[in-house]
């Protein structure tokens, strides 16, 4: 047993510490593991941490020697994946080659493990190796009920240079939203801090004032409007923060995001339409691992579809993946 060094990869960003340890470490109970975390055994950029320690990518964590136990999550979850959970994944492929494959993840699933969470994204991504010797690696995140595209990278080349295009934003994304009423202007840019308040199950983002929370920025522009009742929002976070885009429209914008009680409580719902959160990561544009810039874009899912042509919106096509030069 030796002392380990871990970096926070990119899909771990702004887990808990705690959280982070029971994906890695499935055999450490919680005990030990705040034992460790009094004693200083555990560290973040060489400091003391806590249970509730958020984490940033890049940091590095120090691990001492731990007891032996079962495999950790990643090799354990292998044979979990069904014939027929590896054939729905495969169908959900938008585009690839031999560094990078896109997604059009489902409303509902979750990305990653977490307290009763049996079955997600990355328990599942061997069914998705075509053939690669390596595993497929989680670059980004979505939340469990935000559907979109989601990109994978083939191998650890591909990981560190498309982890590098997220850290420095050189990653656009487009998300589209329904929200409930009408933003006061058409477009525009929201400059809101956020924080994470509460504990477990109970957490959520807020606004911050002051010193408190982490910078968070939000360009919208209005696509259509029905009738005043909801407004379909082109959304573009130009930072990464958890739930940034339900709270900004929620707090900053006054018009919830349809389906999004959390936030939005009853205000977030109409009549005849589905309660599922209408938030959906339409288009990514990131430079390639091997050059050019790759563009793709992810069909909506059903649930918004169908409150689209509810509101008379026209669904629009969706343009094929390309990568240019």
């Amino acid at each position: 047993m030796t002392i380990q060094h871990r970096i926070v990869h990119p899909a771990d960003e702004d887990s808990r510490l705690d959280r982070w340890f029971r994906r890695h470490f499935p055999q450490v109970t919680q005990g030990a593991l705040q034992k460790m975390l009094r004693t200083g055994q555990i560290r973040v950029d060489g400091k003391r941490a806590e249970a509730n320690t958020r984490l940033s990518r890049g940091q590095e964590i120090r691990i001492p020697p731990l007891p032996e136990g079962p495999a950790p999550e990643p090799e354990r979850r292998d044979r979990e994946v069904s014939e027929e959970d590896a054939r729905a994944l495969e169908k959900l492929v938008l585009y690839r080659d031999d560094s990078i494959i896109a997604l059009n993840k489902p409303h509902g699933l979750p990305v990653q493990g977490g307290p009763n969470i049996r079955k997600h994204l990355d328990g599942m991504l061997d069914a998705l190796r075509f053939g690669h010797e390596e595993r497929p690696r989680l670059v980004h995140r979505l939340d469990r009920d935000t559907s979109g595209v989601i990109l994978l990278a083939r191998d650890a080349r591909a990981a560190r240079h498309l982890a590098g295009a997220f850290r420095g934003r050189d990653a656009q994304k487009t998300y589209w939203a329904l929200v409930v009423g009408q933003p006061r202007y058409e477009a525009g840019r929201i400059d809101m801090k956020l924080a994470r308040v509460g504990t477990g199950q109970g957490e959520r983002t807020a606004p911050a004032e002051g010193k408190e929370g982490v910078p968070a920025v939000t360009e919208f522009s209005t696509v259509d409007v029905a009738r005043r009742h909801a407004t379909w929002l082109e959304l573009r976070p130009l930072t990464g923060r958890t739930h940034q885009l339900r709270v900004h429209c929620t707090a900053a914008l006054e018009c919830p995001i349809l389906g999004d009680g959390k936030y939005g409580g009853q205000a977030a719902h109409l009549e005849g339409m589905s309660h599922a959160l209408h938030l959906h990561a339409r288009a990514l544009r990131v430079p390639h691992p091997e050059g050019g810039t790759l563009e793709v874009s992810a069909p909506l899912p059903p649930h918004m579809v169908e409150s689209f042509r509810t509101l008379g919106f026209e669904v629009p096509r969706t343009p094929q993946p390309r990568r240019v030069s």
